[in-house]
């Protein structure tokens, strides 16, 4: 009886515990709660999501139908320049403390090390935060491999990195400025595609891109399919591997059915007898009241039915709106001054078009509802995301800005027509159903993006 005990033991497979831990934001929490069900639809595999005190309750109820464990870490108080309370860069002031709030995630470390030394079983791999590049070393005190998580897809690193070593983003060049990108034939950059100005400081960035260097992988939220060209050449080139495992939107607990925490908007919704644009900027980009009033004339004038929400700090800004703007445009569009579910709306049957900052997360939403998008880029890597949706996979338009940086309600009135009603727009609305399909049967078991999972798990928690 101790020898078939002790056969079992030896031949049962071992648990494997992956930790998960996002920079505090919602557009890198999110993915990574996608993957955390990825990961859980594999046997014998545990998942502890870590996060502080207050991004803890939004995790918590995201996960609450799975077995996953959630770990709080006390978030540093009495940081320069930073309310109390802010624990999340959405709830920033302004971008401008982006660097001094990312710094201070340093100050987690020491609990985290003895978290992470606590867990049962043992955590046999970490997935982390590009911008908590300090968990690198807290992953090696222990053995434990790292693998990053970024929230952009490959296009977009390649595109940087190359920039960089040309000397692209720092040199004495124009905005306008246009070089060919010597080992992607075809390829053209400009200047003006990355966002010189961000409130990240290059020595935040250098920290965290030597420590992703030495890290054994990055997890990209896209599919080899998608990039598959730059997914060869980054895996090529560097020694920190990409592996697709994406979308993780498609991740997702299945709905049964609508969900009612918006009736009316979907009620709205449901008695459009035309095609509707949905208009969204993200949580993050700050956009000047000028800039508000042109975007508004210009939906106005397109005369194209619309949802327009509105990030929760504008809501109370009347300037930002032309006076007596909802009324005249009542009967064709709607400004909502709420959080709202992206996804349902952009899976409801009217919405065939969404003018996005081009975050990635919302790239990938939208083409996984077969919704094809107006690329309006705001910062960070969002100009190379756009880039890649008009240009690579060709799911959407692009609006263009004047010399100012400016785009005019002449523009959006253009671009708008032209996306919902235009032979483009047929043309790319045919494009993004090909790409879902594509997006599809990669995360299907089999699929491009299930078999890289399964290869991740395998080479790191062996």
């Amino acid at each position: 009886m101790d020898s078939t005990s002790k056969s079992d033991a030896v031949s049962a497979p071992q648990k494997r515990h992956v930790v998960l831990f996002p920079f505090m934001s919602k557009g890198h929490i999110i993915p990574l709660l996608h993957l955390a069900r990825l990961l859980l639809r594999r046997r014998h595999i545990s998942v502890t999501f870590f996060t502080t005190a207050a991004n803890r309750p939004f995790i918590a109820d995201s996960l609450s139908d799975t077995s996953a464990a959630v770990v709080s870490l006390p978030f540093p108080y009495n940081l320069p320049g930073i309310p109390a309370g802010v624990e999340s860069t959405d709830r920033l002031p302004s971008m401008s403390l982006f660097t001094p709030f990312a710094e201070a995630t340093e100050l987690l470390k020491s609990h985290f090390e003895q978290a992470l030394q606590n867990l049962l079983p043992r955590v046999s791999l970490l997935v982390s935060d590009g911008f908590l590049w300090w968990t690198l070393d807290s992953a090696a005190k222990f053995g434990i491999p790292r693998l990053v998580s970024y929230g952009m897809p490959t296009y977009a690193m390649v595109l940087t990195r190359l920039a960089i070593r040309h000397g692209l983003l720092h040199g004495n060049y124009g905005e306008d400025f246009i070089t060919a990108v010597p080992p992607l034939p075809g390829i053209k950059i400009r200047r003006k595609d990355f966002d010189t100005a961000s409130s990240v400081s290059h020595e935040f960035m250098a920290k965290a891109t030597e420590a992703t260097s030495r890290s054994f992988g990055i997890v990209v939220n896209s599919s080899y399919e998608m990039e598959r060209d730059f997914v060869d050449f980054f895996n090529r080139e560097y020694q920190c591997k990409a592996w697709c495992v994406g979308p993780l939107c498609l991740a997702e607990k299945k709905q049964l059915q609508r969900t009612n925490k918006h009736p009316w908007i979907h009620q709205w919704l449901d008695q459009q007898k035309g095609s509707v644009l949905y208009v969204a900027f993200g949580s993050q980009a700050e956009i000047s009241p000028q800039q508000m009033k042109e975007i508004a004339k210009g939906l106005e004038e397109s005369e194209v039915n619309f949802v327009w929400v509105m990030r929760k700090r504008d809501q109370t800004v009347d300037e930002y709106l032309p006076e007596g703007y909802e009324e005249r445009v009542r009967n064709r569009g709607i400004v909502v001054r709420e959080w709202v579910d992206q996804k349902e709306i952009l899976k409801h049957e009217s919405v065939k078009g969404f003018m996005s900052h081009c975050g990635w997360n919302s790239v990938m939403e939208s083409v996984c509802a077969e919704v094809p998008i107006l690329a309006w880029p705001m910062m960070a890597e969002q100009p190379m995301n756009a880039r890649m949706v008009e240009e690579e996979m060709k799911v959407g338009l692009r609006v263009e800005r004047n010399c100012d940086g400016f785009v005019e309600r002449e523009e959006v009135k253009k671009k708008v027509k032209e996306l919902m009603e235009g032979d483009t727009g047929k043309e790319v609305r045919k494009k993004v159903k090909e790409v879902a399909d594509m997006a599809r049967k990669a995360m299907e078991e089999g699929g491009s993006s299930w078999l890289a999972l399964d290869s991740l798990i395998n080479e790191t928690c062996a």
